[in-house]
Order: C-alpha cells, then sequence, then structure tokens
C-alpha cells in the first residue's frame, strides 16, 4: 500500500488526527487518553490563545486511505523572539512502528517550518513547554501522572531515525509519603535557617479569591523561569485560559504560596492525580464525566507536584524547600500515599540535587530533540 503524508484540512482529517492516539495506543494499559475537549483546543483545531499568534499546521500520515500517524508542525513567534532563534516545533506526535512514516510526518513538519523562515525543529511540545511535552523514554511500566505523557518505546527510535537528536532530557521524581521520614538532616537545616532568616509565612491558596490567587502564581511562574532552558513566558490570554481550566482541579491542601513582608515570593501546586478517573470516561468530560472526574476526590491517593517556583531574588536561600514542607502535614491529613516531583530538567541542577538529596527516585525519563540534519 502506498503511504500518503498529508495536510489535515477536513473535518473528517480533524476527527481522524485526534482519534489516532486510541488506535495507536489503546490498548497499552499504561496509556491514559487525553481529555478529547482540551486536544481540539491544545492543537488548534478550537480556540486557544496560545495561537493568538502561534501558527500549526496538522498532518496525517495515511497508508491505503487508513490513518498510521499524525503530527503538529508549530511556528512559536513568543519563543523565537524570547530567546533570538529561529526555531519551530513539532508535537502531538503518534505513528505506528513504521520508520518510511516517522521520516515522512517530520519531514513534512521541517518543511512547513522552513518554509516560515525557522532554520531547524525542536519537540516534541503538546505545543510548548508550559503544557506536556517529552518522549518517554524510560519508565515504561507503569502508567504516567495527570498532564504528563506516554508512549510506546520505539517513538524514541522512530524520531532519531527520522534525522533528530537528544537536546534535553526531563525526569520525573517519585517518592511514598513514608520517604518524608529520612529526609537528609542538611535540607531540614537550610528550611529552618531560611525560615528564621526572612521569616516567611506560608498559607494555602485562597478559594475565595481563586482567580486572582491563580493568576498571582502563573505570576510568579513566569518571573521565576526566565533564565531556565526553553522557557517561554505565558501570555495574558494563556494565563486566564489556564486559571480557568485548573478552577475545579486544584484543591487547595495541594498548595503553597510563600509571603515575604507580606508580598508573595514563591509558590507551590500540585494536582491530584485525575488519570485514572479520565481513563475511565475515556476522555469525555460531557454529559456526566465532569462529576465523575471530580467526585470523592479524597479517594485519590497520589499527587503530581507540577512546579515549585520563587522569584529570582530569593532562588538560592532553599525558599522553595521551605514552601514544599508545607504540604507535608497536608498530604499526612489527605492521605497521599505516592507524589511525583515533574517535570524537571537535567540542566536543572538545583531541583535536580535537591530531590535527589531527599530520597526522591527517578522513574520516568522524558526527551526532547532538535533536528540535526
Amino acid at each position: 500500500m502506498s503511504l500518503l503524508i498529508k495536510p489535515v484540512e477536513t473535518s473528517r482529517e480533524r476527527s481522524q488526527f485526534l482519534e489516532l492516539p486510541w488506535q495507536i495506543q489503546g490498548q497499552d494499559r499504561n496509556w491514559m487518553p487525553p481529555l478529547r475537549k482540551n486536544q481540539k483546543e491544545m492543537v488548534g483545531f478550537q480556540r486557544h490563545p496560545f495561537y493568538d499568534r502561534a501558527q500549526a499546521q496538522a498532518f496525517l500520515a495515511l497508508e491505503g486511505g487508513r490513518p498510521v500517524g499524525r503530527v503538529l508542525a508549530i511556528v512559536n513567534p513568543v519563543h523565537n523572539e524570547y530567546h533570538k532563534e529561529k526555531l519551530g516545533f513539532f508535537g502531538f506526535f503518534e505513528c505506528i512502528d513504521d520508520a518510511e512514516a516517522a521520516q515522512g510526518l517530520l519531514a513534512e513538519a521541517r518543511h512547513w517550518a522552513a518554509a516560515r523562515g525557522m532554520t531547524a525543529v525542536r519537540g516534541p511540545v503538546n505545543p510548548s513547554l508550559n503544557y506536556e511535552c517529552g518522549t518517554l523514554i524510560d519508565g515504561f511500566d507503569a502508567p504516567p501522572m495527570f498532564m504528563m505523557t506516554h508512549n510506546p518505546p520505539y517513538y524514541g527510535r522512530l524520531i532519531e531515525g527520522a534525522g533528530f537528536a537528544k537536546v534535553e532530557d526531563m525526569y520525573a521524581f517519585s517518592g511514598h509519603i513514608s520517604m518524608l521520614e529520612q529526609i537528609d538532616k542538611k535540607l531540614a537545616f537550610i528550611v529552618e535557617e531560611c525560615q528564621r532568616r526572612f521569616d516567611i509565612k506560608l498559607r494555602r491558596l485562597d478559594r475565595r479569591k481563586f482567580d486572582r490567587e491563580v493568576r498571582m502564581f502563573l505570576d510568579i511562574y513566569n518571573q521565576s523561569l526566565q533564565g531556565t532552558w526553553g522557557f517561554t513566558p505565558l501570555s495574558e490570554g494563556e494565563i486566564e485560559h489556564m486559571s480557568a481550566s485548573l478552577k475545579h482541579l486544584i484543591v487547595p491542601e495541594m498548595t503553597t504560596v510563600a509571603e515575604i513582608d507580606g508580598r508573595p515570593v514563591g509558590a507551590q501546586f500540585g494536582l491530584l492525580d485525575y488519570n485514572p478517573r479520565i481513563k475511565a470516561i475515556d476522555g469525555r468530560l460531557f454529559p456526566f464525566g465532569f462529576m465523575r472526574l471530580l467526585w470523592n476526590r479524597r479517594a485519590i491517593k497520589r499527587v503530581r507536584l507540577i512546579s515549585t517556583n520563587v522569584i529570582p531574588e530569593y532562588q538560592k536561600w532553599g525558599l522553595g524547600l521551605v514552601i514544599a514542607s508545607r504540604l507535608v502535614p497536608e498530604a499526612r491529613a489527605w492521605g497521599i500515599e505516592e507524589g511525583e516531583f515533574s517535570w524537571v530538567l537535567e540542566s536543572n541542577k538545583l531541583s535536580y540535587g535537591t530531590l535527589k538529596k531527599g530520597g526522591a527516585k527517578i522513574t520516568k525519563t522524558y526527551r526532547l530533540y532538535d533536528s540535526v540534519s
């Protein structure tokens, strides 16, 4: 059968693009389906503020008229202005174990980006590093945490075979609640000393002021990551959209805000692992999936600690450890059994080293690739 790589142009092709993960990964017990409505937005088939400036084109690989692969080619002007680069991106990559299909898809993504002045392509990002990203290359034996990727083991081989090479790895660190009893005494000393030096006030996110609080967190996020590899700031539109999306998913018990002299200087939030429930509703929030997703959340015993962010002037004082320490009694009271810190860039030596010293174990490794040939 002949292979055809083509741009997605019709409503039928958009449906084929969106449904392909179920066809390729649906039999993998560790794969978690995406929320269907969210996927439509993230690929640009429905409005999302990321695409207020970014451009994207979806491609399908068809074999005898049957979809066997997909990719989204992306140009993100915000990244290129921030980093002074001409870098395109690819994301939402799915493919059967077929080198020709993978090479054809990624070649089309590169050609599309090159036609818009890009000199190289990086990915997978869905659709940027502020969202889901990376190809899983180690840790296939367990399902991912909420908003983390999963893929068959052969994806890395296909991407490398299409002319890409590793540019950065990202890690998921996991730990059982019992490891908190064994935290390195040096880390405990840092927490005490930092708390004494700055008289830090710690509190939960205030649900009564939720919209303002989430905006505050995302502002800290933008400030804190300015020098981080690959970082691109969230736009005002993305902040508003993300705030609305998180409103029903965040539980205040899994959040911390740090204030010094009444000023928020750091924040952390974790999200309960909703993935098993998303799998049970097959990614459909309507008509009743949303209720099933949020019902009896205290039965969820795993949490993904997505982000601990501290504004630059306080980053080297151990404030991140102080922030995390507030969650310990909350996690115990909730009944949390396992937590995952994800993702952590390999170039983030401070976070990497702190988690290692604290006893957390790397359980999954994700890879980002740049085009090289």
